[in-house]
């Protein structure tokens, strides 16, 4: 009998797998709070965690002009949520998961 993916507060749709994770915000006891990112899947390369590519614009006053700029964030990948290299993803900060970890990946956008 499976048990439903809980309601972590967010009008995103929950996974159709089941896993067994606690660091899972719809399956284990991970609380999501304060920001929430759209990034692309920069790096697939560690055990549950992934590398979120940023890509932003920052305006320059004194040349009157915008600059790309682009940041990665680390966040933390349950195994109920299938991701590959290039997939639009949406994270949400939690809380600290490890030294550099500070986010979850609570949706998958769209594919490569």
């Amino acid at each position: 009998m499976s048990m439903p993916a809980k309601d972590i507060g967010l009008p995103v749709k929950p996974p159709e797998r089941e896993c067994d994770d606690p660091r899972c915000p719809f399956h284990g006891h991970l609380k999501v709070r304060g920001i929430i990112l759209t990034g692309v899947v920069y790096k697939k390369r560690m055990t549950r965690t992934i590398i979120v590519r940023r890509e932003y614009l920052h305006y320059v006053r004194k040349y009157k002009r915008y600059e790309r700029r682009r940041s990665n964030i680390p966040a933390h990948l349950p195994p109920c949520i299938d991701v590959k290299e290039g997939d639009k993803v949406r994270i949400a900060e939690c809380r600290p998961l490890s030294k550099t970890v500070h986010f979850v990946v609570i949706e998958k956008l769209e594919e490569k």
